[in-house]
């Protein structure tokens, strides 16, 4: 009986093509490849394993009575774009061990074959991390471009069959949330400040979470986070011996929010005064303002339709005329003079128009009292009530506007705070002499600008020993919404006089964070946080 190779397998044995492919391919050096061939663009590999004798997968004792053989078809990472499928002939082997509980076994190939794997492990690393960068469907497509095709299912199963990566020793740590839907349901990451990776991630953002998480990691020294109460707290009870820094960064975008609150307290002065009057003791005159549009438009198609019904010409041919309908002719022909048609576009006028150039001149010089301005304009015939003229300024009250002004167009309440959190070598000189204008004729302004450059350097110089002086002095000062954020540090007054003088900061963080905001939308927010930890913990 013939125990050798067939003639054939001889004859495919040393065909070139088998040979092209066995150098082509290094990590088959196990396999005997006897064919190649080329079906719809891919290219099937036949062939069987070397070895004589195969270990069994229980108790690992080799072996070489065959039992049986069937064929296994595997995918393989793909070769020029072409993808690669291997036609391998598996045999079944006896186990000798008697004590072992496996009868039979199949073998298996080093580094390409595991039980129940339809993948090698060379493709299955491939899909792996083009999942992890990738997700889903966006996954999906890349594979189908470079001849690995997968589906979304299968690229994400083998995502989440990640095991996490190892724990290791961590002594900083930072923390910070993440909306999953802004303003209903956060997370919290957890980043280690040394290598400034995250090592972790839970649904909520509430401080037992956080102790929680601490208690099993008490090798804890620092903790870096945002002024947010609970994970102050959360931090104090998981970790009471590490060190608690307030993150630089929120510090100063607080600081911002109190300084735009303050200077729109104060936007009635950011405007330049307007130059006196010729003649101060002639009464302000209530200024007509100029027609409506739809009004002129009215009069000139009144008079045009007029005139050529005068000529003779039909209502049809006025309309295809003056581009009108006829029903619109009909109407204007109906009408014997234009304020019988003006009067209705009159009405759509709001009732304080004819007076809004006096409620400029008064706001402008400092009138905040609707009432008053109420008063004053029904003087001077006002047909209306007072709530329209609350409901005109309030827009002015609001910070969204400003009343027109004599002279030039005074700067926005953003500019103004913009200037002032700018440092000085870095604001554009036009925007520093106008901020230098605005200092030398409002005090309270000049005021706020000390305590914004005095805090700046406190916190790029890492002062922190002065932050007691500046809270107290500012707390004294007139300017409100400044002196409620010197009150509120007081509240987390270690953890940002830390911030103030260690060199550590939530940068790390932040960043770690946007890359975070660019995985879950690049997820289209389909998936749970099983799938986004996996991709935030272990892609690189």
């Amino acid at each position: 009986m013939w125990t050798g190779p067939s003639p054939a397998r001889r004859f495919r044995r040393s065909c070139p093509a088998c040979s092209f492919v066995e150098r082509l391919l290094p990590h088959l050096s196990d396999l005997l490849i006897e064919a190649v061939e080329q079906r719809d663009g891919v290219l099937v590999l036949f062939g069987q394993v070397r070895a004589a004798t195969a270990r069994c997968g229980r108790c690992r004792q080799p072996s070489s009575r065959v039992h049986g053989r069937y064929q296994r078809r595997l995918r393989d990472v793909a070769v020029a774009g072409m993808a690669l499928v291997l036609q391998v002939q598996i045999r079944r082997f006896r186990c000798d061990n008697i004590g072992c509980s496996a009868r039979t076994f199949a073998e298996q190939i080093g580094g390409l074959t595991t039980p129940h794997a339809r993948f090698t492990g060379g493709l299955k690393v491939q899909l792996t991390q083009i999942g992890l960068a990738l997700a889903g469907r966006a996954g999906s497509r890349l594979a189908v471009m470079i001849g690995s095709a997968a589906g979304r299912d299968t690229l994400l199963r083998l995502v989440k069959a990640l095991p996490d990566p190892p724990r290791t020793s961590i002594t900083m740590l930072g923390v910070d949330d993440f909306a999953f839907r802004r303003g209903r349901h956060y997370g919290t990451v957890l980043i280690d400040m040394a290598s400034h990776r995250p090592v972790d991630m839970f649904d909520g953002r509430d401080g037992d979470s956080l102790a929680d998480w601490l208690r099993q990691h008490p090798e804890i020294e620092v903790t870096c986070r945002d002024r947010a109460g609970g994970y102050g707290e959360g931090a104090r009870l998981g970790a009471p011996e590490a060190v608690q820094v307030a993150d630089r960064f929120h510090l100063w975008q607080n600081l911002g929010q109190a300084v735009e609150k303050t200077v729109n307290a104060h936007r009635s002065r950011l405007a330049a005064p307007a130059p006196p009057p010729a003649d101060d003791t002639m009464p302000v005159q209530v200024r007509k303002l100029p027609e409506l549009k739809i009004v002129t438009r009215l009069r000139e198609h009144h008079a045009a339709v007029h005139e050529l019904a005068a000529q003779g010409w039909t209502k049809s041919a006025i309309g295809r005329k003056l581009g009108l309908h006829h029903a619109t002719v009909r109407k204007y022909l109906s009408a014997a003079t234009a304020a019988e048609l003006t009067a209705v576009s009159e009405q759509r006028a709001h009732v304080v128009d004819d007076y809004v150039a006096y409620l400029h001149q008064r706001w402008n010089e400092g009138e905040r009292n609707a009432t008053q301005l109420f008063r004053e304009i029904k003087e001077q015939g006002y047909p209306g009530g007072e709530l329209a003229v609350q409901r005109y300024l309030r827009r002015f009250r609001k910070g969204l506007g400003h009343a027109p002004h004599p002279g030039p167009r005074p700067p926005s309440v953003r500019q103004v705070t913009s200037w002032i959190m700018t440092h000085p070598d870095r604001l554009d000189p036009r925007d520093a002499a106008k901020l230098r204008e605005l200092r030398s004729r409002d005090r309270d302004i000049n005021r706020l600008v000390k305590h914004v450059r005095s805090f700046a350097v406190m916190l790029t110089g890492r002062h922190g020993d002065r932050l007691d002086e500046w809270i107290t002095t500012v707390e004294g000062d007139t300017l409100t919404p400044l002196a409620g954020f010197a009150r509120n540090l007081r509240r987390d007054l270690d953890a940002i006089r830390n911030g103030l003088t260690l060199p550590h900061s939530s940068g790390p963080v932040e960043g770690s964070i946007n890359r975070l905001k660019m995985i879950k939308r690049q997820m289209f927010g389909r998936a749970g946080l099983e799938l986004l930890r996996k991709r935030v913990l272990l892609a690189h």
